[in-house]
């Protein structure tokens, strides 16, 4: 550990641009992160929503596409653009770089990140990586069909295999490359930063579960992000330079002989994707259950249950992740051999997390429990972590994934367990720490109403999903009118398009609770939740430099709630052994 006017210090920006626009600020990346994300989501929602509208409304014209009706190619275009932004501009971004960037240095008590200037560059590099992304609707041919997970030879060789398979996906694959690139420096900042920054007595024994999740998840970025940069690398080569490192020799596209490329293998993409997506699930999840576990033990006002099997469960997941990459492979052909392995080791990897499961519900147990709106969304995230997780257990079966792996019943699957999870994560730590970082409290009464809406609504949209796909339903599929054995199964579709119009509806309540509060909101005091971490030792919002020259000094673990013989029932972590005994 180092003092404070080592690594991370740096003087007051004067100006705006320094101060807003190109910040070195930790705390101003992480809300620039964060807003970046906010309107990832709201063009994902978008996306998603007229995925569901031309499901149940084939016919009906859109405006702004050519012709008005939407080809299966536009479609699919919707459902590449829909993923990648979810998975990479939300998921990856907002618990993560948001959140992580704003509260981890104020949590060990540092002054900022470990490398200012490295950080603004993180943030603006993301980005860029959005707005080449984004770009792909722009240009001709549209955005690519290959899904979020772009594999080959449809991804690899060109506008020959399809509209948006030309500069769309290149221009997607060079998105995605960039973002490795920021995310790589994020996690360098993140490692650094936890481990050279901490104040005076911040032991790894005593940092909060926040802190320990952002830990592991910068490591997990640090070593899968450059697997899937090298990756897009070698497409880009396939694409561009007439390699052939995914391109298998003899293919026949559109009654035309491939013969410049030989020799490359399709399944080598599989695995590096997935050597770096499957930890990217655990990047996306790990910060929420720091989140969750910060959040359920602060308003049950009890310390964590089992504080150092949490630890030691966070880490085991974030190695387990990196050994059980081929379950998204048991179809591609792999050896029986192979895939009872990787099937093995996917149900070991739910030893940790039932471990964590368990701990949140002995946190709760027996605790004076207060039902804030960042309490439910917490409580949330443990129900949808939990019920995501079971139909897992299905898919880890080589035998039964056969029948399921291309079916909607993934697509529930991972959007239970990888993305609302996530995301009632990120809105916990939004109505949690809303009053830290802007000096004002979310509506609590707009909050609760909008997590019944959510939490209901995502329910209602990928329960039914568990169901069509036990059905044989194929994901995918831009129109199933023509197909007359999913007939009986359109009822599902319009209750599953109604409920997502709602619930992406509640959302604007959010929006609206968000920025009024942020200029018309009670004014939040040092400390509203009485919480016991170093953030709420310091103003609302806090200062440039978080502790304005005092630094902190720690004496105790981050949750000590309800104390026998304490006067309250909190010991914040920085207030001396002498203190302890009187009114704070």
């Amino acid at each position: 550990m180092v003092t404070h006017e080592g690594g991370g210090h740096h003087h007051a920006p004067s100006g705006f641009i320094r101060k807003y626009i190109f910040s070195l600020d930790h705390k101003v990346i992480g809300i620039q992160y964060y807003m970046l994300a906010l309107f990832s989501v709201f063009l994902g929602m978008a996306l998603s929503l007229l995925m569901r509208i031309h499901l149940v409304w084939p016919s009906l014209k859109f405006p702004l596409i050519p012709g008005g009706l939407m080809t299966p190619e536009q479609y699919l275009a919707l459902v590449t653009m829909h993923g990648s932004i979810m998975v990479f501009m939300v998921l990856t971004t907002a618990p993560q770089s948001g959140f992580g960037n704003y509260m981890l240095p104020i949590q060990i008590g540092a002054e900022d990140m470990a490398f200012p200037v490295l950080n603004m560059l993180s943030f603006w590099i993301t980005f860029v990586s959005l707005v080449v992304l984004t770009s792909a609707f722009f240009v001709t041919g549209g955005a690519p069909i290959s899904g979020w997970t772009a594999y080959p030879p449809l991804s690899a060789m060109g506008e020959i295999t399809g509209p948006g398979e030309g500069m769309g996906q290149t221009l997607w694959v060079v998105g995605v490359a960039i973002f490795c690139i920021a995310s790589l420096l994020g996690a360098l900042n993140f490692i650094t930063t936890t481990v050279d920054l901490r104040a005076k007595g911040m032991t790894l024994g005593r940092m909060p579960l926040t802190v320990w999740a952002w830990l592991v998840t910068a490591i997990l970025g640090l070593l899968a992000f450059g697997v899937l940069l090298a990756a897009c690398l070698l497409l880009l080569l396939d694409r561009l330079a007439g390699t052939s490192f995914f391109i298998p020799g003899g293919l026949v596209v559109t009654d035309t002989p491939i013969v410049s490329h030989t020799g490359g293998s399709p399944l080598l993409w599989q695995h590096l994707f997935w050597f770096f997506g499957h930890p990217e699930v655990y990047i996306a999840i790990l910060p929420g259950m720091g989140v969750a576990s910060h959040v359920l033990s602060t308003f049950s006002r009890k310390p964590v249950f089992g504080y150092k099997a949490m630890v030691g469960a966070l880490g085991a997941i974030g190695f387990l992740g990196f050994c059980v990459w081929g379950h998204h492979m048991f179809i591609s052909g792999m050896s029986p051999y192979s895939a009872f392995a990787f099937s093995l080791l996917t149900m070991t990897i739910g030893v940790p997390s039932a471990i964590k499961t368990f701990n949140w519900l002995g946190t709760v147990w027996g605790g004076k429990i207060q039902f804030t709106t960042a309490m439910m969304f917490a409580l949330g995230f443990v129900s949808l972590f939990v019920t995501g997780g079971l139909s897992g257990l299905f898919l880890a079966q080589p035998s039964i994934d056969l029948y399921l792996h291309d079916t909607y019943f993934v697509v529930a699957h991972f959007h239970l367990i990888m993305g609302v999870a996530a995301i009632f994560g990120i809105f916990s730590a939004t109505y949690f720490w809303f009053p830290k970082m802007f000096g004002r409290m979310l509506n609590e009464t707009i909050g609760k109403i909008h997590f019944w809406f959510t939490f209901v609504g995502v329910y209602c949209i990928f329960m039914p999903m568990h169901f069509l796909g036990i059905a044989g339903h194929p994901r995918r599929y831009a129109d199933t009118t023509g197909v007359n054995f999913l007939a009986p199964l359109h009822p599902v579709h319009y209750f599953i398009t109604i409920a997502a119009m709602i619930t992406i509806t509640a959302q604007l309540l959010f929006l609206f609770n968000f920025f009024y509060s942020m200029k018309k909101g009670d004014k939040a005091t040092e400390n509203p939740w009485n919480a016991t971490t170093l953030e709420w030792s310091i103003p609302s919002p806090p200062p440039f430099d978080n502790f304005a020259g005092h630094v902190p000094v720690v004496y105790r673990g981050p949750y000590e709630f309800s104390v026998p013989g304490a006067p309250d029932d909190y010991i914040p972590q920085h207030l001396t052994p002498e203190r302890v005994g009187k009114a704070h």
